[in-house]
């Protein structure tokens, strides 16, 4: 069972996320901690004590903007030491998840939390340390816990397609349903791949290759290990010494060697077609 640090410095917040962990049965004991130097100050005594120690924590699940520190600061800080706890992020920001992953998190959460959500990051935790994803023997599986009280906004799904035509998205902690024609090109970023609209983009939490397989009936191609394209928004093919890109309405994208050739052969087939 694991023992984790809740670190963030809204303390509604942060009594939220406790209660929902506290509810999960693989979860022997949650402590919170309500500024970046607390969290230090309890992780730098954990790390003394060993990890069979009675202070010891398993996972951190850390905000990241916070006065003084960034959580993101404070991951950095752990990186250095040889048996550091797990870090799980647990942010309303999304643009800070290729940093999180960099930095070795083992999931990234947005606000505001959804148990079924918060559930995935404790299974994912629980594996990368090699304990029993359902909890302890014997225990429950984990169930969702009772309502919480009515300031708890609409909160993130798990990425799924609605239906064929559409993929659902996370706005704000309201689900949207995105008509996957309206998708020029996805990035990849890290585990999640972030969603290119005329009218804006999206973070799912998704791997690009998966979106590749999916898609390709669609007309998507991957020109890069960073990029899934729709091949019938490719406004225009670039060649500059050697190089090959395309413009996709305002972006620029690069295409890699490996990639090229089939992309234009692509393009000829489809202008032609």
């Amino acid at each position: 069972m694991l023992r984790v640090l809740a670190v963030d410095d809204e303390k509604p917040l942060l009594e939220e996320l406790l209660y929902l962990l506290r509810s999960d049965p693989r979860i022997r004991s949650a402590e919170g901690a309500s500024d970046a130097t607390e969290a230090l100050r309890r992780i730098t005594v954990a790390l003394e004590a060993g990890p069979d120690g009675a202070d010891g924590i398993d996972v951190v699940f850390l905000d990241i903007h916070m006065a003084g520190l960034t959580g993101l600061d404070i991951a950095r800080l752990l990186a250095g030491f040889a048996r550091p706890p797990l870090i799980v992020f647990v942010t309303a920001h999304e643009g800070f998840a290729v940093q999180a992953f960099d930095l070795k998190a083992v999931d990234y959460v947005l606000k505001p939390v959804r148990p079924e959500r918060l559930a995935e990051a404790v299974r994912r935790a629980c594996a990368q340390l090699g304990q029993p994803a359902g909890g302890a023997p014997g225990a429950a599986a984990p169930s969702v816990p009772r309502p919480l009280p009515a300031h708890r906004a609409s909160a993130e799904l798990p990425v799924a397609d609605r239906a064929p035509e559409q993929i659902a998205v996370e706005l704000g902690g309201v689900t949207r349903f995105v008509p996957i024609a309206d998708i020029a090109y996805v990035e990849a970023q890290g585990d999640y791949a972030r969603l290119h609209t005329d009218e804006g983009s999206h973070l799912v939490r998704i791997p690009l290759s998966t979106l590749e397989e999916r898609w390709a009936a669609r007309g998507f191609v991957r020109i890069h290990r960073r990029h899934l394209v729709a091949l019938s928004r490719i406004d225009e093919l670039r060649l500059d010494a050697g190089t090959t890109s395309v413009r996709v309405g305002s972006a620029e994208l690069q295409v890699s060697r490996r990639h090229a050739r089939e992309l234009r052969d692509l393009l000829m087939r489809h202008a032609t077609g």
